[in-house]
Formats: C-alpha cells, structure tokens, sequence
C-alpha cells in the first residue's frame, strides 16, 4: 500500500474516530464508514491492519490524555487542598478540624470523607446508634464549619445499594452527554 492512500485511510479514519460515539463504534463500523467514504475496499487484511493500527493509536492516544486529564485534576485538588490546609493552619487550630494521623474530623467530631467542593464535603457519622454516610452542604459561623439542611445521610444499607448502582448511573450520564454533543 502506497503512503499517499496510508495517508488518506489515516485522515478519514481519524475524521470519523473523533466523530463517533466510542461506547458504541467497533472497529468495523469504523472501517466499513470509511471504506464507504474512501471508495476502497479496507477489508483487504492488509488495509485492514492498518486501520486496525490507526484505531488502536488513537485509543490510546485518548486514553493517555484522559489519564493525563485526570492526574492533572489530582493534582489540581490536592494543590487547592494544600492552600486550604495553609490558610487553616494560620488561624487557630480549635477552630478548625482535628486531625489523627491521616484522618480529619469535623468540628463535632464526624470522620471528613472527602471535600466535594470547599462547601460541601462527605462525612461518616454516628446518629442514634447507626452509622451514616452523610454528603451535605456547609457554611462558616464563628470560625465554625456548620452542616446546613441541604444534603443528604445514608443508612450502610442504602449507601451500599447506592455505590452498587454507581456504574449505571455513569453509563446513564455518558449515554445523556453524547445525545447532547
């Protein structure tokens, strides 16, 4: 195969790659769409090798900035949590949590999960001798971070039903998205 119609196969598959929904594409669609657009028959093994190289690429090509995307909001989170711990530990210490060893608790002594936001955060909490997962909204007042009625508190029993349903609610959410792009 000549480099002029490597050339050609690369740009079209490309093209159709990046338009295509990738939860439902398979490597045959792809092929197939650009045989169609091309002219030429890609199910000639060599040809199709070579659209199979192309597809392969730019897989992992997304999934390496996709890889980077999230690191870089790694990092992002924790240099923000970083400056918040900064601006914490240059106010009085009473006021804020209270940290055992890699653990942070809340003012009353609730177990921090993790921070969604600088006002809304996940906490592990003990109400009337049951345990609950608690992700709620927060606001300042005297120095204190106080939980506000805007949230939510889960039983073990519902957050576990909750967290078993967590894939179907992300597939839920890409299969939205697409019919929005």
């Amino acid at each position: 195969m000549d480099s002029e119609t490597e050339k050609r196969i690369e740009e079209t598959v490309l093209e159709i790659l990046r338009n295509s929904n990738m939860d439902e594409a398979t490597e045959y669609m792809i092929r197939q769409s650009a045989s169609e657009k091309l002219g030429l028959d890609l199910s000639y093994p060599p040809r199709k090798k070579f659209v199979r190289q192309v597809v392969n690429s730019y897989l992992t090509e997304q999934n390496a900035k996709a890889a980077a995307e999230h690191q870089q909001q790694q990092n992002d989170a924790e240099e923000e949590e970083e400056e918040e711990d900064d601006d914490e530990e240059d106010e009085d210490s009473d006021k804020k949590k209270r940290k055992a060893g890699d653990k942070e608790y809340d003012d009353e002594g609730d177990l921090i999960i993790c921070r969604l936001s600088k006002s809304r955060r996940v906490t592990l909490t003990e109400f009337r001798g049951r345990t609950l997962v608690s992700i709620r909204e927060y606001y300042s007042k005297g120095g204190k971070d106080l939980p506000t009625s805007k949230g939510i508190s889960l039983t073990a029993e519902q957050w576990a039903s909750f967290s078993k349903n967590v894939p179907a609610i992300e597939k839920a959410i890409k299969k939205m998205k697409s019919r929005l792009d």
